[in-house]
């Protein structure tokens, strides 16, 4: 190693040491380790360019193991990027560009939001498949316009997460020869020794996934860790991952120990491992202006690699002009102008078909409008009916657009997070409503990055039937409409399902959708503005007259047996105003006025949803009423299902009646009064 490498690792070492320390919180033994594997990268193999850090071909990279975080934002300030020393010196502080863990948009540089285990390499997944989609896409002879990599560190945590291993199976199979990942193997993790609880051969579980294997005997030595990458990156139908045995602690007097790993070393171990890396004791946050020099010699290869892939693209927009507008469509992440023109309308009179049926219907309607609409299903295809009809299989051919993730939820989730990071196409992962629980940190992340990220989840309710209590979801849709910044849809009919559909594609944020089984009617396009209303997130579908005696606000395949019951009230000589509600989310974002008008104090209210009642009063009030399930499901046939378990005609018109009772003597007693 030369004195100018073992300078600038040594500066990269002691800015992240140094940020830990003044936080007096944090993980510094991660950076003290793997300082020489990032400068590497960074320094070497890289192709990014720190003044614009969005350059669309650039190499990706991502820290699964997100407590390195100190390490991370330090390597960015000194490759260029926008991170300045007084950033460092903020790291973990209430609003800064340093946060504890990497946040996606916080700190220029940054691909994805981290910390989670297992998720940065699964988020690197989707990425390569991202690149290796649209290179097969737009890639012409002699203009390799999408020509990167995905690099990743990740440590003995992310390797025992079960993610990773769905993921790494998953890149196995599809031979994402662009992916390259540097394990940090160095026997430690926050409770000691690994061999305490991880005792497994890393590297042939690999070899057994399909990866290409390698392995570095020593964390410092440069030129075997560049052997290994340049070997990875001959492989070409195979992912990588090089096992770079590193000491935690590099340096320091707690090193090879758990005592390295999550917390600060304290002001006299810095100052001894200083001391014992030759660096000066007194001085914190501080580089070498060689070592700021050599860095920065990444400025001006980046602008020049960015320059050249600038050519390359003029050239190729004078001889593939079409291509080229619609690369910059989706690279910008605008739809096609007009696309919403594809999306189908059913006539009331269609045949009555289960929301999940129409979503394979107005997904095939729009998709040669929106050609960057990508993903599949967890091994239910069959079920979710989320296939691209035509088109081809992303395993098959790059170019396809339907990808088969296998029984993988959480990892096709994260996949899908890592795609919309990326940029340029919109992921979508399918699966049964109840296996979301699989994908929760999936989508927790997804929301936290507010990444244009599509979850549809089929079989909604017990109304899926003899499947049973495993399989019917419950306390789901609840559980996700409490996730900040993650839409809820759950439309009634296809043309709700329509309107959906549009409304995930134009808010470019995280969606998912509770779709059914069962076959529901349809409503009349005719009579109301369903695209209007959905957008709304609520919006009244039977007005009730002048003046209705009670409202009942219902979601999904439970609107149309309130409106069965209504038709039953109705001939008591009731009148029943009733609001579609599909999305929480949307409702919350509108007017205060518009929410009075959906949902009026004076009237009372009954909610219907086969699902928690949770949350529900804040719409009904304290005495209003909900119908729902507070227990879980039974294996029957579905409609028998929702029958035994409150959600049949009957039970709905006994609870509205019982309402409008003691709404009408409470009505009396006031006027008494």
């Amino acid at each position: 190693m030369s004195e100018i490498d073992q300078l600038s690792i040594n500066a990269l070492r002691f800015l992240a040491v140094d940020a830990v320390q003044k936080a007096n919180s944090g993980h510094p033994g991660a950076p003290l380790g793997d300082a020489p594997i990032t400068y590497l990268l960074f320094h070497k193999y890289m192709r990014h360019n720190p003044k614009h850090s969005k350059w669309t071909n650039r190499d990706r990279f991502v820290l699964s193991n997100g407590h390195a975080s100190a390490m991370l934002y330090s390597v960015l300030h000194l490759s260029g990027y926008d991170v300045t020393i007084e950033d460092l010196e903020q790291f973990r502080q209430y609003g800064s560009r340093t946060p504890g863990h990497p946040e996606l948009g916080d700190t220029d540089g940054v691909e994805v939001t981290t910390g989670p285990l297992g998720q940065g390499f699964a988020m690197a997944v989707g990425m390569a498949i991202a690149e290796k989609h649209l290179a097969a896409i737009y890639n012409k002879p002699g203009y390799d316009l999408v020509d990167h990599y995905t690099y990743g560190i990740c440590g003995d945590g992310d390797m025992m997460e079960g993610v990773s291993h769905e993921a790494a199976s998953l890149a196995g199979t599809l031979g994402l020869g662009k992916l390259i990942f540097l394990y940090d193997d160095n026997l430690i993790s926050l409770d000691g020794p690994t061999d305490l609880s991880f005792t497994e051969d890393v590297e042939k579980r690999f070899e057994a996934y399909h990866w290409h294997v390698q392995k570095v005997a020593d964390g410092n030595d440069l030129d075997a860790i560049s052997k290994a990458i340049d070997n990875a990156k001959a492989v070409k139908d195979k992912p990588s991952i090089i096992a770079v045995r590193t000491i935690i602690g590099y340096g320091s007097p707690k090193a090879g120990t758990n005592k390295a790993h999550g917390e600060p070393l304290g002001a006299e171990a810095v100052k001894e491992t200083k001391k014992n890396l030759g660096w000066p004791e007194d001085k914190i946050f501080y580089v070498p202006e060689e070592a700021y020099k050599n860095w920065h010699t990444i400025l001006d290869r980046g602008a020049k690699d960015e320059a050249a892939w600038n050519d390359l693209f003029a050239a190729y927009k004078k001889e593939h002009p079409e291509l080229a507008a619609e690369f910059e469509r989706v690279q910008a992440g605008k739809l096609k102008e007009g696309w919403e023109k594809s999306l189908p309308s059913f006539p009331a009179d269609s045949k009555p078909v289960a929301t999940r049926t129409a979503g394979n219907l107005v997904m095939n309607g729009f998709a040669k409008e929106v050609p960057e609409l990508i993903g599949g299903a967890a091994d239910l295809t069959a079920s979710t009916k989320t296939i691209l009809k035509d088109t081809t299989n992303f395993h098959i051919d790059p170019a396809g657009r339907n990808i088969w993730f296998g029984v993988r939820e959480f990892a096709m989730c994260a996949a899908v997070n890592g795609m919309a990071a990326h940029g340029g196409v919109i992921p979508y992962g399918s699966t049964f409503f109840t296996f979301s629980d699989y994908c929760k940190p999936a989508l927790r992340l997804a929301a936290i990055m507010k990444s244009h990220s599509i979850f549809v989840y089929t079989h909604d309710s017990i109304g899926l039937g003899e499947d049973g209590p495993t399989h019917q979801p419950i306390e789901h849709l609840m559980a996700l409409r409490a996730v900040p910044h993650l839409t809820d849809l759950r439309p009634a009919d296809a043309n709700e399902t329509s309107a959906a559909w549009r409304l995930a594609l134009e808010r470019k944020s995280p969606s998912f959708f509770a779709l059914s089984r069962q076959d529901l009617p349809i409503l009349d396009p005719a009579k109301h503005d369903i695209y209007d209303g959905v957008s709304h997130g609520a919006y009244i579908i039977e007005p009730g007259g002048d003046s209705p005696d009670l409202l009942i606000v219902s979601t999904g395949a439970e609107v149309w047996q309130v409106l069965k019951a209504v038709d039953v009230l109705k001939k008591d000589g009731l009148q029943i105003r009733v609001v579609s509600m599909p999305s929480w989310k949307i409702f919350e974002e509108q007017s205060e006025d518009y929410k009075a008008s959906i949902f009026p104090d004076h009237l009372p209210k009954l909610a219907v949803e086969a699902g928690s009642t949770l949350g529900w009063w804040k719409y009904v009030g304290r005495h209003g009423d909900v119908i729902g399930l507070d227990r879980f499901g039974a294996s029957a046939p579905g409609t028998l299902a929702l029958e035994k378990l409150g959600f049949g005609v009957d039970n709905i018109v006994a609870r509205a009646k019982k309402l409008i009772e003691v709404a009408q003597k409470s009505e009396v007693t006031v006027a008494g009064k």
